[in-house]
């Protein structure tokens, strides 16, 4: 398959990279320095030149904060970008994969979010992520839309991907124990999207790895047993403690109806995930 991946130089554009590769796929990795995916002209450029089969986007802004104070900003990575590589995509004659986020939902239920709940994006990243996924299936209709969330792996700059390593160097971990999600193992999402890019059945998919989810407090302290580590404190916080500037969803754990549908395996248990990361490591 020729695939064209954006975002090649983030956490799950290098895991997609690796598997794709893996996997005897001609692979056309971009980052920001190759493809503005925000220019339509660059876009038409780079497809023509490539003529990929399967296009799957993971560029995003995905500063959260960032996002709420400046929400145009917000809007032309994460939803104009996404609808030009959807038109670009239909053009070529390719599937196109992009992926979306748990902060769609306002997280007030209890329980999993499926593709049966309506979205309240309570935040501008929401907010635009939602646009991205609208924009982009308007655009072309063989679009797959991946929403997932938590995502921890090499590479990775937040609190999930650093905490094996935090807790490793003995620093102390703060930890919010109030805010539920279902955590994501780059690799295993990777895979999963080159599988939908193949199967180029269209829709909207929940990708996370298995079982009932867990708080941060809940993820830290599983860190750092698989680590092996002992003495590490992990001080437990609730969200509302941080005063950040955008709002966050209490809860986003998210559940699939369609995977099983289609005859997709479950992903690991995340727990199972959170071990072969910390062997990784």
């Amino acid at each position: 398959m020729k695939i064209l991946i954006t975002g090649a130089g983030g956490m799950v554009g290098r895991a997609l990279v690796a598997h794709s590769a893996a996997c005897g796929d001609e692979v056309f990795a971009h980052e920001r320095e190759s493809l503005d995916i925000t220019s339509a002209d660059a876009v038409r450029r780079t497809f023509e030149r490539e003529r990929p089969e399967a296009v799957v986007n993971c560029a995003a802004w995905t500063d959260v904060d960032g996002c709420e104070l400046n929400p145009e900003r917000a809007l032309l990575v994460n939803a104009e970008a996404v609808e030009i590589l959807a038109a670009h995509s239909r053009l070529a004659g390719a599937s196109f994969v992009t992926i979306s986020t748990d902060y769609v939902f306002d997280g007030g239920k209890e329980g999993f979010y499926t593709q049966r709940d309506d979205p309240e994006p309570q935040s501008a990243y929401g907010l635009a992520k939602l646009q991205g996924e609208r924009r982009a299936q308007r655009a072309a209709a063989r679009t797959v839309v991946v929403r997932t969330g938590w995502i921890f792996g090499a590479g990775g700059k937040n609190f999930l991907a650093t905490a094996v390593s935090r807790a490793r160097r003995g620093e102390h971990l703060k930890a919010i124990s109030d805010a539920y999600g279902t955590p994501t193992y780059a690799p295993h999402l990777a895979a999963r999207l080159r599988e939908l890019a193949g199967r180029d059945l269209p829709g909207t998919y929940h990708v996370v790895n298995g079982g009932a989810g867990a708080s941060f407090l809940d993820f830290a302290r599983e860190a750092v047993r698989v680590a092996g580590v002992e003495g590490v404190e992990i001080e437990s916080v609730p969200m509302d403690s941080l005063q950040r500037p955008a709002p966050r969803p209490r809860n986003s754990r998210l559940r699939c109806l369609l995977s099983e549908a289609i005859g997709l395996a479950p992903l690991p248990h995340w727990r199972e995930a959170l071990k072969e990361f910390a062997e990784f490591r």
